[in-house]
C-alpha cells in the first residue's frame, strides 16, 4: 500500500511550461495533467514501476525526475522527451511539481540535468541548497 500525497503545482511551472503543453496538445494535455496529478498522489508507486528516479535526497525532501507521455500520442514515456521535476516531502506527504518540460524547452549549455537544476535553483530558491 502506498502513502497518499497532496500534489501542488507551482505557479511558475504553470505560467512558463504547462502553458506550452496546453497550447500544443489541448485536450490531450488536460487528460495528461489529471493523470500526472493522480500518479503523483501515490508517488511511491512510480519508483516500483521505474518511472521515477531520485536525483538527490536531503532533509526529508527527495528531488525526483519522472517521464511522461501526452495522452492521445503514440510516443512512449521515455521516447517523448517529456519530464517532470518534483520535490517529494516525505514528512508533510506533499509532492510539489517544480518543472514540467520537454527536453527541447530547456535553453542553455550543458547537459539536461545541469539545465533543469539551473532553472529550479533560479525559480524555486527554497530548493537551491538541496541541489
Amino acid at each position: 500500500m502506498s502513502i497518499k500525497y497532496t500534489v501542488y503545482i507551482h505557479p511558475f511551472t504553470e505560467r512558463h511550461y504547462i502553458k506550452r503543453f496546453r497550447k500544443k496538445y489541448k485536450r490531450g494535455w488536460d487528460i495528461t495533467l489529471v493523470a500526472l496529478q493522480r500518479e503523483f498522489e501515490f508517488f511511491d508507486l512510480l519508483f516500483e514501476e521505474n518511472t521515477a528516479e531520485t536525483i538527490i535526497e536531503k532533509r526529508g525532501i527527495k528531488i525526483c525526475k519522472t517521464k511522461f507521455r501526452i495522452a492521445g500520442t503514440n510516443q512512449s514515456k521515455g521516447g517523448s522527451g517529456n519530464r517532470c521535476i518534483v520535490a517529494v516531502h516525505t514528512e508533510k506527504k506533499e509532492v510539489q511539481v517544480l518543472l514540467v518540460y520537454n527536453k527541447t524547452d530547456l535553453a542553455g549549455s550543458g547537459n539536461e540535468t545541469t539545465q533543469w537544476k539551473s532553472v529550479v535553483k533560479k525559480n524555486h530558491p527554497e530548493y537551491a541548497d538541496i541541489l
